[in-house]
């Protein structure tokens, strides 16, 4: 009886013990930043030339701290966000009913910030995981194609 009252325990305590660990890790695995060697328009400027020239759409580019100066939050450095979208692999995503969920990640979006370190730093959600999070049609254009072409987007960046 002892044995299996230790047991019990021992799969709870392991399962409360990973739930947080994944809690905490998560938002590290999920969300990647690097360090960009110019100043935020530059990166701004390269990402969007790179895109471009691997067929995606710059279909905006917000200026996040100018919005959020406009509405009474106070002033920030400079925090861009790039919405960027491949139409074929959105329409490969899309056209899934099952799929549509996603839609709240579209268009992907890759922000250009400076931090109070005075450097431009580029953030991105890893598309790749996010993909295999939901498998399917999803993993295959996320996971692939997506995350390929992400890191082409940023790859002048360390």
């Amino acid at each position: 009886m002892k044995f299996v009252i230790g047991l019990i325990v021992g799969v709870i305590a392991g399962v409360l013990l990973a739930g947080v660990v994944g809690w905490n890790v998560m938002p590290g695995l999920m969300l990647e930043e690097r360090v960009s060697p110019f100043d935020v328009e530059e990166t701004v400027d390269r990402i969007k030339a790179n895109a471009e020239a691997n067929d995606w759409v710059v279909s905006d580019v917000r200026k996040l701290h100018k919005s959020v100066k406009k509405h009474g939050g106070g002033e920030l450095p400079p925090v861009m966000l790039v919405d960027l979208c491949q139409p074929h692999h959105a329409f490969r995503i899309l056209d899934e009913d099952g799929n549509k969920r996603v839609s709240v990640f579209m268009p992907c979006t890759i922000s250009v910030y400076q931090k109070d370190d005075g450097r431009t730093y580029i953030g991105n959600m890893n598309a790749g995981l996010l993909g295999r999070m939901f498998g399917g049609t999803v993993a295959e254009v996320m996971g692939g194609a997506v995350a390929a072409d992400q890191q082409k987007f940023i790859a002048f960046a360390r």
